[in-house]
């Protein structure tokens, strides 16, 4: 049986990244439909854009932190409430250097480093489940070759 699908509902792709510094992660606070969330520094792939490029990207935009790719954590898939579904590449990056001057990207309320005690004590404010899942395989020790986030034709 050949069903249509709906168009206007594709996947959204998105990246995420895990930066850890002195035992802590790097969490933004993000405004939501929800209010206050927590969430890794993240965000959606833009046209023409690699998956490394975007994730390096989000992470400035939204934590004033640069960074450097160290690893493919995971590939994630989530189905959110409203029925949209996400698909999310999480990374991992070692922090490099911090502007504090930086205007963060539009919704993002601040920046902070939490433990991993810290983060699940958070789990009700979590954006979604997608960001304990990388947290938790980042501390299982989930660590991949940059090199399978392959780009081909951009």
């Amino acid at each position: 049986m050949n069903q249509r699908r709906d168009r206007g509902r594709l996947p959204r792709v998105s990246v995420a990244t895990v930066v850890v510094r002195d035992g802590k992660m790097l969490f933004v606070e993000e405004e939501s439909a929800r209010g206050l969330v927590l969430n890794q520094p993240a965000g959606h792939l833009d046209p023409g854009e690699t998956l490394l490029q975007a994730a390096v990207r989000e992470t400035i935009e939204e934590s004033a932190w640069t960074v450097r790719l160290t690893h493919l954590v995971g590939l994630y898939q989530w189905r959110a409430p409203d029925g949209q579904d996400f698909v999310r590449v999480g990374f991992a990056a070692d922090p490099v250097e911090h502007d504090p001057a930086r205007e963060l990207d539009t919704g993002i309320v601040r920046a902070l480093w939490l433990s991993p005690a810290e983060l699940r004590a958070e789990t009700p404010r979590l954006r979604s489940p997608l960001v304990l899942a990388l947290a938790d395989d980042w501390l299982a020790g989930a660590r991949y070759p940059l090199a399978m986030a392959r780009t081909i034709g951009i």
